[in-house]
């Protein structure tokens, strides 16, 4: 599929539609809610499960769907930080069997960590810029109702 990434039904709906393209009404909404962390993931990669679901979880963002797309980032993450553990460790050139320098394997690794995560990533919104695309609503400006129920409230007590 070409061109641009169609923008989900409930964000046309809080920017507008200025194109007048019809919206899909029967857009499945899986309940908001932190998936289990899959036992197959590395103990690295738990760690970063649990800091990233925490913030997605504050932000309601996460369902039960998300489960493996979170799952492939953190274990691109953990193995992102062994390569880079491994540079740190070994430098960026190395000498090949036959003697000559030639660039680290972990190099090339951390890199294809590093895209994947990105890629992965900004589904999620974890880069100012895809965050930038996201449109969350403004908390709404409390009505008349609900200074009147406030009121009331008070009156019982």
């Amino acid at each position: 599929m070409r061109g641009r990434k169609q923008k989900p039904t409930a964000v046309k709906l809080y920017q507008g539609n200025p194109g007048k393209r019809p919206l899909n009404r029967h857009e499945p909404l899986p309940p908001i809610g932190a998936p289990e962390c899959p036992a197959e993931v590395s103990d690295a990669a738990r760690v970063e499960w649990d800091r990233i679901v925490a913030d997605l979880t504050q932000l309601n963002m996460l369902t039960s769907l998300d489960r493996a797309a979170l799952a492939a980032y953190c274990e691109a993450y953990a193995m992102w930080t062994e390569a880079i553990t491994a540079i740190h460790k070994f430098g960026t050139i190395v000498k090949s069997p036959t003697g000559y320098p030639m660039q680290s394997p972990y190099v090339s690794i951390a890199n294809r960590q590093a895209e994947i995560m990105l890629r992965i990533g900004s589904e999620f919104g974890f880069t100012p810029a895809s965050r930038s695309r996201i449109s969350a609503p403004p908390e709404p400006a409390p009505t008349l109702f609900d200074y009147a129920e406030f009121n009331d409230e008070e009156e019982d007590s």
